[in-house]
C-alpha cells in the first residue's frame, strides 16, 4: 500500500494515497555541501550531507541563536511526507519557532526520491541506518543531548517514526506522529515493539482515509506494551484525547480531530496544513517532548 499523489491545475487528486503535495527542492542550496567532516557547528541554518551507505544524504539543520556547542541541546529530528523534502517539512510543522524559545536543534532529512523506506512505502533505501547514524553524528559533533532526542513526522514520516521508535536501538525518547501510523507487514509480528522505552503523541484525523488503520494500529501498539487508558478527555469541540500509561513506563497520548483529513492540525502554512482544525500539534508534542526524556 503506497501513498503518493498526482498534482493537477493546483488540485491534489488522491490515486493510491494521501498525502498530498508536490516535491520540493531547496530553492537558494548552495553548489557546494559542507560533508560532516568539514562541518563548523553555530547557530544559523545548514545545509549538510551524511555519507550512508555509499550515498550523499543531504539534510538541514536548524540550530537556535542561542546554540552553544560547549552546551548539550535537545534534538527533534523531523520527517516529511511523500513526495517532498526537507524544507516542506520544516515549513509545515513551525518548529524552528519552538527550537529558538528554547535552544533546540532541529534536523530535517531528505528522504531519497522523495519519501522514507516506512513501514508501507517508500523505497528501499537503509533509512534506518541513515537516520541512526545522522542522529549519532549530532549527539558527537553537535552536542546534542542523547538523552533528550525525539522524532517526529507526517504521513510518511509518521510512519518511519513509528520504525525508528522500533529499530532506533534506544536512541529516541519520544515520537510525535500526525496523520501517520502503525501499520503494515512489520508490525504483524508481536515482537515488533521497542527494546526500550519510546512515549508516543500522535494525531489523527476523523476524516482520513487511513483514520481506521491508525487507530487499530494504536490500539495493536498498546495492547502489546500492557499499557492502561485513562478516561477520554474532550477539552475543544470534536477533539478527544486519550493517554495510556504503559508497563515498560512510555506514555501513549491520542488525539482525534473529527472533521480533519491527512493533515497537521495547527499548521498555518505548507502543504498538508490544517489551521483551523482546533488544536496545534507543534505545541501539544513540543510540551509532550520536554516532559519525556529518554527512561533507562
Amino acid at each position: 500500500m503506497r501513498r503518493t499523489v498526482v498534482v493537477l491545475t493546483g488540485l491534489c487528486l488522491i490515486v493510491v494515497a494521501v498525502a498530498c503535495g508536490e516535491r520540493r527542492q531547496p530553492s537558494s542550496a548552495p553548489s557546494a555541501v559542507p560533508s560532516a567532516s568539514s562541518e563548523r557547528p553555530a547557530a544559523g541554518d545548514h545545509r549538510l550531507t551524511l555519507k550512508h551507505d555509499g550515498l550523499d544524504r543531504t539534510y538541514l539543520l536548524h540550530a537556535p541563536p542561542g546554540y552553544d556547542p560547549n552546551r548539550s541541546s535537545a534534538l527533534v529530528i523531523a520527517l516529511h511526507f511523500y513526495p517532498a523534502a526537507g524544507p516542506s517539512m520544516q515549513e509545515l510543522a513551525g518548529l524552528d519557532d519552538k527550537a529558538d524559545r528554547d535552544n533546540v536543534l532541529v534536523a530535517y532529512p531528505d528522504g531519497q526520491g522523495g519519501g522514507f523506506n516506512a513501514l508501507i512505502c517508500c523505497g528501499s533505501q537503509d533509512d534506518v541506518g541513515f537516520l541512526n547514524a545522522l542522529t549519532d553524528h549530532l549527539v558527537r559533533t553537535w552536542r546534542a543531548d542523547p538523552n533528550r532526542v525525539f522524532l517526529t513526522g507526517i504521513s510518511n514520516g509518521g510512519d518511519m517514526s513509528f520504525r525508528m521508535a522500533v529499530e532506533g536501538a534506544g536512541r529516541y525518547a519520544a515520537i510525535g506522529v500526525v496523520s501517520g501510523g502503525y501499520s503494515g507487514s512489520r508490525t504483524t509480528s508481536e515482537s515488533y515493539l521497542p527494546k526500550n522505552p519510546v512515549s508516543v503523541i500522535t494525531f489523527i484525523g476523523g476524516q482520513d482515509r487511513y483514520a481506521s488503520t491508525f487507530q487499530a494500529g494504536m490500539r495493536t501498539w498498546q495492547q502489546r506494551l500492557n499499557c492502561r487508558p485513562g478516561p477520554r478527555a474532550s477539552g475543544v469541540a470534536g477533539v478527544t484525547r486519550t493517554l495510556a500509561s504503559c508497563a515498560d513506563g512510555s506514555e501513549v497520548s491520542v488525539y482525534t480531530i473529527d472533521e480533519m483529513g491527512h493533515s497537521w492540525p495547527g499548521a498555518k502554512s505548507g502543504q498538508l496544513a490544517a489551521p483551523a482544525a482546533g488544536v496545534t500539534a507543534t505545541d501539544l508534542m513540543w510540551e509532550f517532548f520536554a516532559a519525556h526524556p529518554r527512561r533507562a
